[in-house]
């Protein structure tokens, strides 16, 4: 099993349309930790490219709540959203539609090219790294694609987001691979995470898009964000949705 870190202005190998090819999407701050969260409460998380009009239909006909951005105003508080502050403090987690410019978006992109597409983070990176080491012993020749899914400027263009590489290379390292099975790549995001592994979550908050989320309230979410290895669960996008690999455990947050 080869891995390959891909990014998101295109450059590397693109993920091809074949079945055995595995993409990891990794969004650390916001989509795939919040995905984590709630699947790892028994909620199914549906992505969405982006949020709108289609957003709120395509809920209704799912018959799922559709999360709240970040700030939340469209449903106070209690509302689950973006935010992973939301799903460790809610009472209860239901099924929702996720939109998200990022990690939703490259996750729904990557299942419509007909790739099986995995939510991996920080505090899972142990727990897909052992998934993926399983689903090799079965099909040693499947190609793993780990995505960081990055961020955006104000203009909407594609802003590099460290803590999406430093949550890749923390996926890559537990795959324990040997260097001549790691694309270039691959290699320079398991030494990013190694430079910072001792303290990420100094590494988090000092970064531009922890530093923003501090500034805007919601250093909860960074904190959250930097519990390496604390949960089990594996979300898998099957049938259009996010749920916990039934061969992946979920430990209590």
């Amino acid at each position: 099993m080869a891995a390959r870190l891909v990014d998101r202005a295109g450059k590397g190998t693109p993920a091809p349309s074949v079945p055995r090819t595995v993409a990891v999407v990794v969004d650390v701050l916001s989509f795939t930790t919040t995905v984590t969260l709630a699947t790892s409460r028994g909620a199914r998380v549906h992505p969405y490219r982006w949020a709108g009009d289609g957003a709120r239909r395509r809920a209704d006909e799912l018959g799922v709540q559709l999360a709240a951005g970040r700030d939340r105003e469209q449903g106070g508080p209690e509302t689950v959203g973006l935010s992973p502050g939301s799903v460790v403090t809610a009472a209860t987690v239901p099924d929702l539609l996720l939109p998200s410019p990022n990690g939703s978006t490259v996750a729904t992109l990557l299942a419509d090219a007909g790739v099986q597409v995995v939510a991996g983070c920080l505090l899972n990176a142990d727990a897909v790294g052992e998934w993926l080491r399983a689903r090799r012993a079965t099909d040693p020749g499947a190609t793993v694609l780990v995505v960081p899914a990055g961020e955006r400027w104000p203009d909407d263009s594609l802003r590099p987001a460290y803590e999406d590489l430093w949550g890749a290379g923390a996926i890559i390292a537990a795959l324990d691979l040997q260097p001549v099975d790691l694309s270039l790549e691959a290699r320079m995001a398991v030494a990013a995470y190694r430079a910072v592994e001792d303290d990420l979550l100094g590494a988090l908050r000092e970064c531009a898009s922890g530093r923003e989320l501090t500034h805007r309230g919601y250093g909860q979410d960074v904190r959250i964000a930097a519990e390496l290895h604390t949960l089990q669960a594996v979300p898998v996008l099957r049938d259009g949705y996010f749920s916990a690999d039934p061969e992946s455990w979920s430990a209590r947050w």
